[in-house]
């Protein structure tokens, strides 16, 4: 990926969020009417009221939805035709200790499902940190703007490098090609670059605007050699309510949670999610994405 001071627009869809629930819905549907299928008729393949543990995998403590085997190659040709990218979303009200190994997992996981060693690029998408393009004022220094999360707080500063920390690790180990954030307006930026060993290569930003780009933060990408994309991302990209919803009994649900701590057919607590990782495999030489997938990761407490 050649770094320079550009925006680069990528075309989007539906928001991420839509995407993801869409997505998982679809993967949970598939994976219910074929797994199990050949101790049924044909004309009646299973169901979520047959039980989720046919169309799940256990490993440990970790419940796969639905299994997982990693047994074919996520890719077609040969790894250095592909550019693969990361997108690491670290989800509101997770302790900040958790993300080191929260990392570690997402990324192996990508790793597993692309039968790939390495990503080329992983952006990270941090909690409360969100882009307005209406704080870049250009007319005053960059150093006297304020930084603030999306719900007026200051930025936890502190748990921003330490989460990076864990990301420079991965990449001196070869495991991670190139760094980025998302939602860095100028000033966050200037704060942010003097405390990394490995600078972010990429900004990912959310415009709302699809014509404005803060010309001080075009200025400040150049000069820094930072790389500006733009996306359709959400931050809280998986609620809790969205993944019981997901997970219930409901008519759009899986099945696999309980109706509540005393219901049956089902697990038994209250359910949160950890984080999301979505993937992207492109053909370098055509520009085409051949493969594209989220894994997310909720743990389940204990029922009251």
């Amino acid at each position: 990926m050649t770094i320079g001071p550009s925006v680069i627009r990528r075309p989007t869809s539906e928001k991420s969020n839509i995407e993801l629930i869409n997505s998982l819905r679809a993967n949970f549907t598939a994976s219910q009417q074929t797994d199990g299928s050949d101790a049924l008729p044909s004309s009646t393949p299973p169901t979520k009221q047959d039980g989720y543990l046919s169309w799940t995998g256990q490993e440990g403590d970790t419940l796969f939805i639905p299994s997982v085997g990693f047994s074919q190659s996520g890719l077609y040709e040969e790894r250095s035709q592909y550019d693969i990218t990361v997108k690491l979303f670290f989800l509101p009200g997770i302790p900040t200790f958790k993300r080191c190994a929260h990392t570690r997992e997402a990324i192996d996981l990508v790793l597993k499902e692309l039968h790939v060693e390495s990503i080329d690029l992983l952006i990270v998408s941090l909690p409360g940190v969100s882009f307005d393009a209406d704080d870049e004022d250009e007319d005053e220094d960059i150093a006297s703007e304020t930084a603030s999360s999306s719900n007026g707080n200051l930025d936890d500063f502190d748990s921003m490098i330490q989460t990076w920390r864990t990301l420079e690790a991965l990449q001196e180990k070869g495991t991670i090609g190139q760094l980025g954030v998302a939602e860095f307006g100028s000033e966050r930026l200037a704060r942010f670059l003097p405390h990394t060993k490995v600078r972010p290569s990429v900004d990912q930003i959310n415009v709302k605007d699809c014509c404005v780009v803060p010309k001080s933060l075009i200025l400040y990408a150049k000069q820094e050699r930072i790389e500006l994309l733009t996306h359709n991302d959400c931050t809280d990209i998986l609620s809790q309510g969205s993944t019981r919803e997901l997970l219930g009994p409901g008519e759009n649900g899986a099945g696999v949670l309980a109706t509540s701590a005393d219901g049956s057919g089902g697990l038994k607590g209250d359910i949160e999610p950890q984080w999301v990782v979505k993937y992207t495999a492109v053909v370098k030489d055509r520009g085409v994405i051949e493969n594209k997938g989220y894994f997310a990761l909720a743990e389940l407490g204990n029922p009251n």
